[in-house]
Protein backbone atom coordinates (compact mmCIF):
# COMPACT_ATOMS: atom_id res chain seq x y z
CA UNK A 1 0.00 0.00 0.00
CA UNK A 2 1.23 3.48 -0.89
CA UNK A 3 0.25 6.41 1.33
CA UNK A 4 1.42 9.90 0.30
CA UNK A 5 0.88 13.46 1.44
CA UNK A 6 2.45 15.30 -1.53
CA UNK A 7 1.41 14.49 -5.13
CA UNK A 8 4.94 14.61 -6.54
CA UNK A 9 6.14 11.77 -4.31
CA UNK A 10 4.26 9.11 -6.30
CA UNK A 11 5.49 7.88 -9.68
CA UNK A 12 5.01 4.40 -11.11
CA UNK A 13 8.47 3.35 -12.27
CA UNK A 14 8.21 -0.29 -13.32
CA UNK A 15 5.30 -0.56 -15.77
CA UNK A 16 6.05 -1.81 -19.29
CA UNK A 17 3.82 -2.75 -22.22
CA UNK A 18 4.88 -5.59 -24.54
CA UNK A 19 4.00 -4.23 -27.98
CA UNK A 20 4.70 -7.39 -29.97
CA UNK A 21 1.09 -8.72 -29.85
CA UNK A 22 -0.15 -5.35 -31.17
CA UNK A 23 2.54 -4.14 -33.55
CA UNK A 24 4.43 -7.30 -34.43
CA UNK A 25 7.84 -6.17 -33.16
CA UNK A 26 9.69 -7.17 -29.98
CA UNK A 27 9.53 -3.82 -28.21
CA UNK A 28 8.87 -2.99 -24.58
CA UNK A 29 7.33 0.39 -23.79
CA UNK A 30 8.24 2.01 -20.47
CA UNK A 31 5.13 3.91 -19.35
CA UNK A 32 5.97 7.21 -17.65
CA UNK A 33 2.51 8.76 -17.44
CA UNK A 34 1.22 7.14 -14.27
CA UNK A 35 1.74 9.93 -11.77
CA UNK A 36 -0.31 12.96 -10.75
CA UNK A 37 1.33 15.10 -13.42
CA UNK A 38 0.55 12.56 -16.12
CA UNK A 39 3.97 12.52 -17.82
CA UNK A 40 7.70 11.93 -17.52
CA UNK A 41 8.17 15.67 -16.91
CA UNK A 42 7.41 15.17 -13.22
CA UNK A 43 10.95 13.86 -12.66
CA UNK A 44 12.92 16.83 -13.99
CA UNK A 45 10.37 19.25 -12.57
CA UNK A 46 10.87 18.12 -8.99
CA UNK A 47 14.64 17.79 -9.53
CA UNK A 48 14.89 21.40 -10.71
CA UNK A 49 12.57 22.82 -8.03
CA UNK A 50 14.33 21.08 -5.16
CA UNK A 51 17.77 22.08 -6.49
CA UNK A 52 16.63 25.72 -6.65
CA UNK A 53 15.38 25.44 -3.07
CA UNK A 54 18.66 23.95 -1.85
CA UNK A 55 20.65 26.67 -3.62
CA UNK A 56 18.52 29.41 -2.06
CA UNK A 57 17.30 30.68 -5.42
CA UNK A 58 13.72 29.72 -4.61
CA UNK A 59 12.22 31.34 -1.50
CA UNK A 60 8.68 31.75 -0.12
CA UNK A 61 8.49 35.13 -1.91
CA UNK A 62 9.42 33.66 -5.31
CA UNK A 63 7.20 33.24 -8.36
CA UNK A 64 8.10 30.23 -10.50
CA UNK A 65 8.06 30.81 -14.25
CA UNK A 66 8.74 28.39 -17.09
CA UNK A 67 8.30 28.05 -20.84
CA UNK A 68 6.37 24.93 -21.77
CA UNK A 69 4.18 23.56 -24.52
CA UNK A 70 2.35 21.38 -22.02
CA UNK A 71 3.66 18.59 -19.83
CA UNK A 72 6.39 20.48 -17.96
CA UNK A 73 3.85 23.20 -17.26
CA UNK A 74 1.43 20.71 -15.74
CA UNK A 75 4.16 19.11 -13.61
CA UNK A 76 5.32 22.48 -12.27
CA UNK A 77 1.72 23.58 -11.68
CA UNK A 78 1.18 20.54 -9.48
CA UNK A 79 4.46 20.96 -7.58
CA UNK A 80 3.92 24.70 -7.10
CA UNK A 81 0.43 24.10 -5.76
CA UNK A 82 1.71 21.47 -3.34
CA UNK A 83 4.61 23.63 -2.12
CA UNK A 84 2.74 26.95 -2.07
CA UNK A 85 4.55 28.80 -4.87
CA UNK A 86 2.78 30.97 -7.45
CA UNK A 87 3.53 29.68 -10.96
CA UNK A 88 3.36 31.31 -14.38
CA UNK A 89 3.53 29.07 -17.46
CA UNK A 90 4.44 30.77 -20.73
CA UNK A 91 3.12 28.71 -23.63
CA UNK A 92 1.84 29.22 -27.17
CA UNK A 93 -1.16 28.40 -29.31
CA UNK A 94 0.01 24.83 -29.91
CA UNK A 95 -0.66 23.93 -26.27
CA UNK A 96 -3.79 21.79 -25.98
CA UNK A 97 -6.80 23.53 -24.44
CA UNK A 98 -7.25 20.71 -21.92
CA UNK A 99 -3.65 21.20 -20.79
CA UNK A 100 -4.11 24.93 -20.28
CA UNK A 101 -7.29 24.32 -18.31
CA UNK A 102 -5.52 21.70 -16.19
CA UNK A 103 -2.73 24.13 -15.29
CA UNK A 104 -5.28 26.80 -14.35
CA UNK A 105 -7.25 24.28 -12.26
CA UNK A 106 -4.03 23.68 -10.29
CA UNK A 107 -3.74 27.41 -9.62
CA UNK A 108 -1.20 28.40 -12.27
CA UNK A 109 -1.39 31.47 -14.48
CA UNK A 110 -0.99 30.75 -18.19
CA UNK A 111 0.32 33.28 -20.69
CA UNK A 112 -0.16 32.34 -24.35
CA UNK A 113 2.33 33.78 -26.85
CA UNK A 114 0.52 34.38 -30.15
CA UNK A 115 3.31 35.57 -32.48
CA UNK A 116 6.42 33.48 -33.29
CA UNK A 117 9.92 34.92 -33.39
CA UNK A 118 11.39 35.28 -36.86
CA UNK A 119 14.54 33.34 -35.96
CA UNK A 120 13.34 30.78 -33.43
CA UNK A 121 9.61 30.24 -33.77
CA UNK A 122 7.30 30.21 -30.80
CA UNK A 123 9.96 28.77 -28.51
CA UNK A 124 12.20 31.81 -29.00
CA UNK A 125 9.21 34.10 -28.50
CA UNK A 126 8.33 32.36 -25.23
CA UNK A 127 11.89 32.64 -23.93
CA UNK A 128 12.12 36.30 -24.94
CA UNK A 129 8.92 37.01 -23.03
CA UNK A 130 10.29 35.34 -19.90
CA UNK A 131 13.56 37.28 -20.08
CA UNK A 132 11.66 40.54 -20.40
CA UNK A 133 9.54 39.54 -17.41
CA UNK A 134 12.42 38.45 -15.17
CA UNK A 135 14.97 41.19 -15.84
CA UNK A 136 13.30 43.94 -13.76
CA UNK A 137 11.78 41.69 -11.06
CA UNK A 138 13.86 39.41 -8.84
CA UNK A 139 10.78 37.60 -7.55
CA UNK A 140 10.54 35.59 -10.77
CA UNK A 141 12.61 32.39 -10.77
CA UNK A 142 13.00 30.83 -14.21
CA UNK A 143 14.08 27.19 -13.93
CA UNK A 144 14.91 27.03 -17.67
CA UNK A 145 14.33 23.38 -18.52
CA UNK A 146 16.29 23.92 -21.75
CA UNK A 147 19.58 24.61 -19.95
CA UNK A 148 19.07 23.28 -16.40
CA UNK A 149 21.28 20.21 -15.68
CA UNK A 150 18.59 18.96 -13.32
CA UNK A 151 16.62 18.10 -16.46
CA UNK A 152 19.03 15.32 -17.48
CA UNK A 153 20.17 14.41 -13.96
CA UNK A 154 16.65 13.30 -13.04
CA UNK A 155 16.82 10.61 -15.72
CA UNK A 156 20.42 9.69 -15.00
CA UNK A 157 19.48 8.98 -11.38
CA UNK A 158 15.99 7.49 -11.88
CA UNK A 159 14.77 6.60 -15.38
CA UNK A 160 17.87 4.86 -16.75
CA UNK A 161 18.64 2.82 -13.59
CA UNK A 162 15.02 1.62 -13.52
CA UNK A 163 15.33 0.38 -17.12
CA UNK A 164 18.66 -1.27 -16.33
CA UNK A 165 17.13 -3.16 -13.38
CA UNK A 166 14.25 -4.46 -15.49
CA UNK A 167 16.30 -5.23 -18.63
CA UNK A 168 19.86 -6.24 -17.72
CA UNK A 169 20.32 -7.52 -21.30
CA UNK A 170 19.19 -4.30 -22.97
CA UNK A 171 20.54 -3.78 -26.50
CA UNK A 172 18.71 -0.72 -27.87
CA UNK A 173 16.98 2.18 -26.13
CA UNK A 174 14.65 4.54 -28.04
CA UNK A 175 14.24 7.98 -26.47
CA UNK A 176 12.25 10.95 -27.73
CA UNK A 177 14.19 14.19 -28.24
CA UNK A 178 12.65 17.42 -26.97
CA UNK A 179 14.71 19.44 -24.55
CA UNK A 180 16.88 16.25 -24.67
CA UNK A 181 16.87 15.93 -20.88
CA UNK A 182 15.59 12.35 -20.94
CA UNK A 183 17.87 11.49 -23.86
CA UNK A 184 21.02 12.88 -22.24
CA UNK A 185 20.35 11.42 -18.80
CA UNK A 186 19.78 7.93 -20.18
CA UNK A 187 22.65 8.16 -22.66
CA UNK A 188 25.13 9.20 -19.97
CA UNK A 189 24.02 6.39 -17.70
CA UNK A 190 24.25 3.63 -20.31
CA UNK A 191 27.61 4.84 -21.64
CA UNK A 192 28.97 3.82 -18.21
CA UNK A 193 27.04 0.56 -17.96
CA UNK A 194 28.51 -2.95 -18.00
CA UNK A 195 27.45 -3.63 -21.62
CA UNK A 196 27.05 -1.46 -24.72
CA UNK A 197 23.56 -0.07 -25.36
CA UNK A 198 22.66 1.59 -28.65
CA UNK A 199 20.96 4.95 -27.99
CA UNK A 200 18.50 5.91 -30.73
CA UNK A 201 17.01 9.40 -30.49
CA UNK A 202 13.55 9.87 -32.00
CA UNK A 203 12.73 13.34 -33.29
CA UNK A 204 9.91 14.95 -35.25
CA UNK A 205 10.20 15.98 -38.88
CA UNK A 206 10.39 19.78 -38.81
CA UNK A 207 12.63 19.85 -35.73
CA UNK A 208 16.13 21.33 -36.04
CA UNK A 209 17.64 19.34 -33.13
CA UNK A 210 19.77 17.06 -35.31
CA UNK A 211 20.27 19.43 -38.19
CA UNK A 212 16.99 18.88 -39.99
CA UNK A 213 15.20 21.60 -41.93
CA UNK A 214 12.67 23.61 -39.88
CA UNK A 215 9.08 22.82 -40.70
CA UNK A 216 5.54 22.87 -39.43
CA UNK A 217 4.93 20.91 -36.23
CA UNK A 218 1.45 20.86 -34.76
CA UNK A 219 1.86 18.34 -31.95
CA UNK A 220 3.43 19.58 -28.69
CA UNK A 221 6.14 17.63 -26.94
CA UNK A 222 9.05 16.44 -29.07
CA UNK A 223 11.19 18.49 -31.41
CA UNK A 224 12.80 21.93 -31.09
CA UNK A 225 12.89 25.06 -33.22
CA UNK A 226 16.33 25.97 -31.81
CA UNK A 227 19.29 23.70 -31.07
CA UNK A 228 18.84 22.27 -27.54
CA UNK A 229 21.66 23.46 -25.25
CA UNK A 230 21.62 20.21 -23.25
CA UNK A 231 22.35 18.01 -26.27
CA UNK A 232 25.71 16.25 -26.61
CA UNK A 233 25.45 14.46 -29.96
CA UNK A 234 28.51 12.32 -29.23
CA UNK A 235 26.35 10.33 -26.79
CA UNK A 236 23.72 9.50 -29.43
CA UNK A 237 24.31 6.61 -31.83
CA UNK A 238 21.50 7.44 -34.23
CA UNK A 239 18.67 9.90 -34.70
CA UNK A 240 15.49 9.04 -36.62
CA UNK A 241 12.77 11.46 -37.67
CA UNK A 242 9.05 10.76 -37.70
CA UNK A 243 6.31 12.46 -39.69
CA UNK A 244 3.39 13.64 -37.56
CA UNK A 245 0.98 11.64 -39.72
CA UNK A 246 2.84 8.48 -38.68
CA UNK A 247 2.70 9.57 -35.04
CA UNK A 248 -1.08 9.82 -35.31
CA UNK A 249 -1.41 6.46 -37.06
CA UNK A 250 0.48 4.71 -34.26
CA UNK A 251 -1.46 6.49 -31.50
CA UNK A 252 -4.79 5.57 -33.03
CA UNK A 253 -3.72 1.98 -33.68
CA UNK A 254 -2.68 1.55 -30.04
CA UNK A 255 -5.94 3.13 -28.91
CA UNK A 256 -7.90 0.54 -30.87
CA UNK A 257 -6.22 -2.05 -28.66
CA UNK A 258 -7.09 -0.16 -25.45
CA UNK A 259 -3.85 1.80 -24.91
CA UNK A 260 -4.43 5.57 -25.06
CA UNK A 261 -1.03 7.25 -25.34
CA UNK A 262 -0.02 10.81 -26.14
CA UNK A 263 1.61 12.27 -29.22
CA UNK A 264 5.15 12.07 -27.88
CA UNK A 265 4.70 8.36 -27.20
CA UNK A 266 3.29 7.81 -30.67
CA UNK A 267 6.34 9.47 -32.18
CA UNK A 268 8.78 7.35 -30.17
CA UNK A 269 6.97 4.12 -30.99
CA UNK A 270 6.73 4.99 -34.69
CA UNK A 271 10.44 5.77 -34.80
CA UNK A 272 11.30 2.55 -33.00
CA UNK A 273 9.17 0.46 -35.36
CA UNK A 274 10.83 2.01 -38.39
CA UNK A 275 14.28 1.36 -36.97
CA UNK A 276 13.44 -2.25 -36.11
CA UNK A 277 12.07 -2.83 -39.60
CA UNK A 278 15.37 -1.67 -41.11
CA UNK A 279 17.54 -3.58 -38.62
CA UNK A 280 15.94 -7.01 -38.58
CA UNK A 281 18.37 -8.55 -36.07
CA UNK A 282 17.01 -11.56 -34.15
CA UNK A 283 17.18 -11.56 -30.39
CA UNK A 284 17.45 -7.84 -29.75
CA UNK A 285 16.16 -6.59 -26.40
CA UNK A 286 14.67 -3.17 -27.11
CA UNK A 287 12.92 -0.61 -24.91
CA UNK A 288 11.19 2.64 -25.84
CA UNK A 289 10.27 5.34 -23.33
CA UNK A 290 6.63 6.50 -23.41
CA UNK A 291 6.61 10.05 -22.02
CA UNK A 292 2.86 10.65 -21.80
CA UNK A 293 -0.72 9.37 -21.89
CA UNK A 294 -3.44 10.33 -24.34
CA UNK A 295 -6.19 12.18 -22.47
CA UNK A 296 -4.72 15.59 -23.34
CA UNK A 297 -4.83 14.73 -27.04
CA UNK A 298 -8.54 13.97 -27.30
CA UNK A 299 -9.16 17.22 -29.21
CA UNK A 300 -6.22 16.70 -31.59
CA UNK A 301 -4.72 13.25 -32.25
CA UNK A 302 -7.98 11.48 -31.42
CA UNK A 303 -10.34 14.02 -33.02
CA UNK A 304 -11.15 12.96 -36.56
CA UNK A 305 -12.00 16.42 -37.94
CA UNK A 306 -8.76 17.93 -36.60
CA UNK A 307 -6.66 15.11 -38.02
CA UNK A 308 -8.37 15.13 -41.40
CA UNK A 309 -8.07 18.92 -41.78
CA UNK A 310 -4.31 18.92 -41.12
CA UNK A 311 -3.10 15.56 -42.44
CA UNK A 312 -5.73 14.32 -44.88
CA UNK A 313 -8.15 11.44 -45.09
CA UNK A 314 -5.52 8.70 -45.40
CA UNK A 315 -4.36 9.08 -41.79
CA UNK A 316 -7.81 7.97 -40.62
CA UNK A 317 -7.93 4.99 -42.99
CA UNK A 318 -7.28 1.30 -42.26
CA UNK A 319 -4.06 0.46 -40.46
CA UNK A 320 -1.07 0.64 -42.74
CA UNK A 321 2.50 -0.62 -42.29
CA UNK A 322 3.32 1.43 -39.18
CA UNK A 323 6.80 -0.10 -39.19
CA UNK A 324 7.65 2.42 -41.91
CA UNK A 325 7.10 5.30 -39.52
CA UNK A 326 10.58 6.80 -39.28
CA UNK A 327 12.44 8.35 -42.17
CA UNK A 328 15.95 7.90 -43.49
CA UNK A 329 17.67 9.22 -46.58
CA UNK A 330 20.64 6.87 -46.51
CA UNK A 331 21.25 3.15 -46.38
CA UNK A 332 21.38 1.93 -42.76
CA UNK A 333 24.74 0.66 -41.56
CA UNK A 334 25.05 -3.03 -40.63
CA UNK A 335 23.85 -3.86 -37.14
CA UNK A 336 26.23 -5.81 -34.89
CA UNK A 337 25.09 -8.73 -32.78
CA UNK A 338 23.19 -7.92 -29.57
CA UNK A 339 25.47 -6.74 -26.79
CA UNK A 340 28.30 -5.74 -29.18
CA UNK A 341 27.31 -2.23 -30.28
CA UNK A 342 30.14 0.05 -31.37
CA UNK A 343 30.09 3.45 -29.70
CA UNK A 344 29.66 5.61 -32.75
CA UNK A 345 27.06 8.08 -33.88
CA UNK A 346 24.99 8.17 -37.06
CA UNK A 347 22.06 10.34 -38.00
CA UNK A 348 19.17 9.39 -40.24
CA UNK A 349 18.28 12.65 -41.95
CA UNK A 350 14.61 13.41 -42.38
CA UNK A 351 13.02 14.07 -45.70
CA UNK A 352 12.36 17.79 -45.42
CA UNK A 353 9.03 19.53 -45.68
CA UNK A 354 8.33 23.12 -46.59
CA UNK A 355 9.24 25.46 -43.72
CA UNK A 356 6.28 26.75 -41.79
CA UNK A 357 5.53 27.90 -38.28
CA UNK A 358 7.81 26.07 -35.85
CA UNK A 359 7.08 25.63 -32.18
CA UNK A 360 9.11 24.65 -29.15
CA UNK A 361 9.07 21.77 -26.71
CA UNK A 362 8.21 20.92 -23.17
Amino acid sequence: MSVISAPYTFNEEDLYVDLRPILGRRLFLKCEGFNFAGSIKLKPAIEMVEAAEQQGALTPESVLVESSSGNMGVALSMIAASKGYPFLCVTDSRCNLSTRLLMEALGARVHVVTEPSADGGFLRARIDYIRTLCSPDDRYVWLSQYTNPGNWKAHYHRTAPAIARSFPGLDVLFVGAGTTGTLMGCARYFRQWHRPVRIVAVDSVGSVTFGGAPGRRMLPGLGMSVHPPLLDESLVDEAVHVEEADTIRVCRRLARRGFLFGGSTGTVVSGALGWLARHDTPGLTTVAIAPDLGERYLETVYQANWVQALYGEDVLGPDGPVAAGSRTSRTPSPVPSPGRWPHHRRRDAAHGRAPDTVEGDG
